[in-house]
């Protein structure tokens, strides 16, 4: 049976492996709608060869450039802030909802409002809006299926299972390719040498968020929405072999664990297989030439990310999208070599210092905070 899709931030990394997992088995998919930002040469490219229905960029000024990359195609296409929402809300069997940062916040929720199911690669949506996020959820009946590694596999754990049973939840972390670095160390760290994760292939913003553990850190405040079990069952431990993805512990000591290939088509595929399964094109895990898994606890003086995450969810109200806000404009300065490794957190934690904002009570309201917040973040970093 044929099924249909939708991916907001196609040519992004999970974009792109989830049409890897497509173009395997194309007869079991129709796309509806692919969306970029501004790489209009992939999105063209990329609508011709899967026969999509439309073609958004995000990117309201690249629409002369993709209409006429796809003109005589007849695939529909379009441009802006409000065409992104209007691809999302589209009915369709799945929407993968890929794009990076706030910006995939109110396609996000276009795609929960028509009531589907939304497998959801994009952290910020639930870190800045969960509560807002989680509502919607079930006022419109739509499933939410998580397709970051760590939360699929607390996903897959939890299958067959009750979540009054769970004893404990433990996300875990490579530690990123900074790992055992000294703080001098990181004081001298390159956008370049952040971006090198030693275990998966991912977009620069979410490497340097690996880097500096704020991926971690943002995860534990997703795990705190998808999985509610309170805070203080909820656990970060780090792992550099990224065998195991994540673990669920129950209350008769039981752990169940999940474990594959640092590959994002194993969730992609989780999640597009779901309830079921399907095949990739990945090879087994071979565990004797691993030889070891090993664990530590994280270290917040060195990495103080996922102590700000914590202490984020734990304040509420507005922080969560303040803390979200803010690293996505240290993360940016960095990469543009504007400011150093280390200032990244330092910049989050001065905002939320600086500025405290009520619980959001709806998009426009996580989207003020938002705004807010990068202009406190913003200002910091001229006075740095």
């Amino acid at each position: 049976m044929t099924r249909t899709l939708t991916i907001l931030g196609a040519t992004g990394s999970v974009g792109e492996q989830t049409l890897d997992l497509v173009r395997r088995n194309r007869e079991a998919w129709q796309v509806e709608a692919l969306t970029a930002n501004g790489n209009v040469t992939d999105l063209a490219r990329l609508a011709r060869e899967f026969g999509a229905k439309l073609a958004i960029c995000g990117d309201e000024g690249c629409l002369p450039e993709l209409r006429e990359a796809l003109a005589g195609s007849g695939i529909e296409t379009a441009g802006g802030a409000q065409a992104l929402c209007e691809a999302a809300a589209r009915p369709v069997d799945i929407t993968v909802a890929a794009i990076v940062g706030c910006a995939g916040l109110a396609p996000v929720m276009a795609a929960i409002e028509q009531g589907g199911t939304l497998a959801l690669a994009n952290k910020e949506a639930l870190v800045s809006a969960g509560d807002v996020m989680t509502a919607a959820l079930a006022r419109h009946g739509a499933t939410l299926l998580p397709v970051d590694s760590e939360h699929n596999a607390i996903f897959q754990c939890l299958a067959g299972n009750r979540i009054e049973d769970v004893a404990r939840i433990t996300l875990t972390a490579s530690g990123g390719p900074f790992r055992t670095w000294s703080f001098e160390q990181l004081e001298a760290a390159t956008p370049k040498q952040a971006v090198a994760h030693p275990n998966w292939d991912m977009g620069a913003k979410i490497s340097v968020d690996s880097a500096t553990m704020m991926n971690k850190g943002l995860e534990f405040i997703e795990a705190h929405h998808l999985f509610p079990v309170g805070l203080d069952r909820l656990r970060i431990v780090v792992h550099p072999q990224s065998v195991i993805h994540s673990m669920v512990e129950y209350r008769d000591g039981s752990t169940l664990a999940q474990l594959g290939p640092s590959d994002m088509r194993v969730p992609i595929a989780s999640c597009l297989a779901w309830p079921q399964r399907m095949d990739t094109p990945l090879a087994p895990l071979d565990l004797p030439t691993i030889g070891e898994l090993s664990f530590f606890v994280p270290d917040e003086a060195r990495f103080p990310a996922t102590r700000l995450a914590r202490e984020a969810i734990e304040t509420g109200g507005g922080a969560p999208a303040t803390l979200n806000a803010a690293n996505e404009v240290a993360v940016a300065a960095f990469l543009a070599g504007q400011i150093g490794f280390t200032r990244i957190t330092a910049v989050v934690e001065d905002t939320l210092h600086r500025y405290s904002a009520p619980a959001p009570q709806c998009l426009d309201d996580v989207l003020g905070v938002d705004r807010e917040a990068r202009v406190r973040a913003s200002e910091l970093l001229e006075i740095a």
